[in-house]
């Protein structure tokens, strides 16, 4: 009996870490909150339409007052546009009169990582989704709200699941 359990536990352990949506150059690794998609560039360009690949993939910005998301007011979840990933609910979301959606905190788990931009002569914080890495857009510290985070997001990078 012992080993009928053991060797069942093995069958499930290995296809819970098994994808099927992937191919074999891209993987998925999980980290303590979030399971990483890894695809190449190759891959991204063939899922992704050109504006996306770009604001996405590498790191443009949507032009400001123009994207969808800008004056939104659905309620719902917003979710990278690349993956799917949950990023925000619309009670994150305010009008911060930017030009682009700003969010004043993200959904807990680690949804979002951050580094250091130091492009464009000025030194910033990139978001970018922990799932995919693909940008988002950067998050500064003069929000209006209690938490003092606006978090200023590109339109493209972002779907929507209406509530």
């Amino acid at each position: 009996m012992r080993s009928f359990i053991i060797a069942l536990l093995g069958i499930v352990l290995l296809s819970c870490n098994q994808s099927t949506s992937q191919t074999p150059n891209s993987s998925v690794h999980v980290t303590d909150t979030v399971t990483k998609i890894n695809r190449t560039e190759a891959e991204w360009k063939a899922l992704l339409t050109p504006t996306q690949y770009h604001i996405l993939r590498e790191k443009g910005t949507d032009r400001p007052f123009t994207g969808t998301f800008t004056y939104h007011k659905d309620k719902g979840v917003y979710t990278c546009a690349a993956c799917g990933n949950e990023l925000f609910t619309s009670d994150m979301k305010f009008d911060s009169e930017c030009g682009w959606p700003s969010f004043d905190k993200e959904i807990a788990g680690g949804k979002i990582k951050t580094a250091v931009d130091k492009s464009h002569g000025m030194t910033r914080i990139e978001i970018m989704c922990a799932k995919c890495g693909s940008h988002l857009g950067h998050l500064f510290d003069d929000g209006p709200t209690l938490t003092g985070k606006r978090y200023c997001v590109n339109s493209t990078s972002l779907g929507f699941q209406k509530q």
